[in-house]
């Protein structure tokens, strides 16, 4: 089986494949301040919790926007399952074409998405990641990235929000039953959740107009199922899209 590994500012996803077939997804909060030791505990531990076979894991890779953790991690996976792990950066091949300024700059988990959505989906295609920050990337009918947009997350204007603003309390986000509201809670919650889904049906407008053509959309994100019903255009979504994207990325540099 191998391991696929997604480090996001938040969270850490992990997901096991045997071929093309997700076996097994799991995830634990992201704390630079862990030690490979302490990341190697809690990885056996919630291998174990699943009824995952260590022995069956013969092969790693590891997306990561977080430094701090990626060495510890390496070591943490080398530890449990005796496997090297392949980093997703400079000289690890993908397959994506880059049509940007710096393309040393890109994030790993954006070309993992990239990848996914070139393999798995038409272009040309517009992805959307709902994460810590939301990006709106653009791959073109050729399939090559050519860049995009970023913005401040869901959570993050949330918290700026709330944090700046003393009378106003903080929520969950669920999204409201309509636009104008009549209580600050759910004000908020249109404005955060409503407001993001507008956005994003304005941006994708925008990007089609641009190329002349109109695109593919898929997102995903943890919190995708909580804006994407409220936009007004087609958008599929792909809660897996980094670690498929691994997966595709894996099987290229074994070759």
């Amino acid at each position: 089986m191998l391991l696929c590994t997604d480090v996001g500012n938040t969270n850490i996803k992990f997901a096991l494949y045997k071929d093309e077939k997700q076996i097994v997804k799991l995830r634990f909060s992201t704390d630079a301040k862990k030690t490979d030791d302490e990341l190697a505990v809690e990885l056996y531990t919630i291998f174990n919790i699943n009824n995952v076979n260590i022995e069956d894991i013969d092969g790693s890779i590891i997306s990561s926007v977080v430094p701090a953790v990626t060495e510890s991690l390496v070591k943490a996976i080398k530890t449990v399952t005796g496997n090297d792990s392949i980093v997703l950066g400079p000289g690890v091949k993908s397959g994506l074409d880059l049509r940007i300024d710096n393309p040393a700059s890109l994030g790993s988990d954006i070309v993992a998405m990239c990848v996914a959505v070139k393999e798995l989906y038409s272009c040309p295609a517009i992805i959307i990641g709902l994460g810590t920050a939301t990006t709106i990337l653009y791959l073109n009918e050729k399939k090559c990235y050519c860049g995009g947009a970023i913005c401040p997350g869901i959570r993050i204007s949330l918290d700026a929000l709330t944090n700046n603003g003393a009378l106003l309390p903080s929520i969950e986000l669920q999204p409201p039953k309509k636009a104008i509201n009549t209580n600050t809670e759910d004000c908020i919650r249109s404005g955060v959740i409503l407001g993001t889904a507008s956005m994003l049906d304005g941006m994708i407008d925008r990007y089609n107009e641009e190329a002349g053509v109109n695109s593919t959309v898929v997102a995903t994100g943890g919190l995708a199922s909580s804006v994407i019903g409220n936009c007004k255009h087609d958008i599929l979504v792909n809660d897996d899209l980094v670690l498929d994207g691994l997966r595709i990325i894996y099987a290229k540099n074994k070759k």
